[in-house]
């Protein structure tokens, strides 16, 4: 995991000062109990990539053997879920897991909930001379540009991007917290590193969860046009090595993509899934949230994908089965 340049951390943060306060509405007699003044909270962090000076939070059984490992000092969680927690991580009970942890990570990283334009932005030539770019083509402060890149027209590269060498970015391209590798092809019209869609909903309201992560699209990769590829909440969203992304393509926030991956046009997979290594996906499928899609999967076009899938399938329908299981019911009702 990159060192990430776009969000400036507030911490540390005692941490009952971190739960206790305005924001979370929760004080020492909403049943947590007291917390020790002396312990101080660096991040938040998602159960595997905590360290003993972070915070991180766990609400499902689903992620109970990440959560067996963790180095967090500290843990938003359910009680029905202390058993699977080391005994040396200090356990937070409350009932809305994701509204607290949502709660804490605006604290550590307040401009992490809106998209705000950079407006100290300058016209590339500016800063770069030796790269072809085009008309009204803007970049942020401290962003990197490697050689033999080419920038079209429109265009907008936010501060603290990077991009690698040899690499196409098209027009009216937007590229916000985000790296790319080199040989790494933008189609025209995509967005890149916005902020992902996740909510809360809370009482009369949808609280937006905060969006500190960031995109990495590695090299030989392609993005097609008019796509969009939201950036991780916690973690990173990962277009992996030689995968190409056809036309209106959406790869919501923290998802991973394996290497030599194809995924055809108006494909939509939802947050926090992994596909593996060669998955091929045909036009107009989408693919749930918080699945794994195996090694030298391939789903048909139109296919909705509700579960996970083991290495070595071929897909289709809705649900999502084995083929020759799709192909003989297809049949039967014919």
């Amino acid at each position: 995991m990159l060192k990430n340049p776009f969000f400036i951390n507030k911490g540390p943060i005692k941490l009952p000062l971190l739960i206790y306060n305005k924001k979370t509405g929760l004080n020492e007699k909403s049943g947590i109990g007291s917390l020790p003044e002396d312990v101080l909270i660096s991040d938040v962090k998602n159960l595997n990539d905590a360290t003993e000076n972070d915070i991180t939070f766990f609400h499902s059984t689903k992620y109970k053997e990440l959560a067996k490992s963790t180095k967090a000092i500290a843990c938003i969680t359910k009680k029905t879920l202390f058993k699977y927690l080391p005994t040396r991580c200090r356990k937070i009970c409350v009932d809305d897991v994701l509204l607290l942890t949502a709660q804490i990570t605006e604290q550590f990283y307040p401009d992490s909930i809106t998209d705000d334009n950079n407006f100290n932005l300058k016209p590339i030539n500016e800063n770069f001379k030796d790269i072809i770019f085009g008309k009204n083509t803007f970049v942020g402060p401290n962003v990197k540009i490697g050689n033999d890149t080419k920038v079209g027209h429109n265009t907008i590269i936010e501060q603290n991007v990077v991009i690698g060498s040899s690499c196409h970015i098209g027009s009216n391209v937007i590229l916000r917290n985000t790296f790319l590798e080199d040989n790494v092809h933008i189609l025209d019209s995509a967005i890149v590193g916005k902020k992902g869609f996740g909510f809360i909903p809370h009482k009369k309201k949808n609280y937006r969860y905060p969006h500190i992560g960031y995109v990495h699209v590695k090299k030989n990769s392609e993005i097609g046009a008019g796509s969009t590829i939201d950036r991780g909440s916690l973690s990173v969203t990962i277009i992996g090595e030689n995968t190409f992304l056809d036309n209106q393509v959406h790869i919501a926030h923290n998802v991973k993509i394996g290497n030599n991956c194809i995924i055809a046009g108006q494909v939509g997979i939802a947050g926090s899934s992994t596909l593996g290594n060669n998955v091929i996906i045909g036009g107009q499928a989408g693919v749930s949230g918080h699945l794994i899609i195996g090694n030298n999967v391939q789903i048909g076009g139109g296919s909705g994908v509700i579960k996970n899938i083991p290495d070595n399938t071929k897909v289709m329908g809705y649900p999502a089965k084995e083929i020759k299981n799709f192909l003989k019911e297809t049949k039967q009702n014919v």
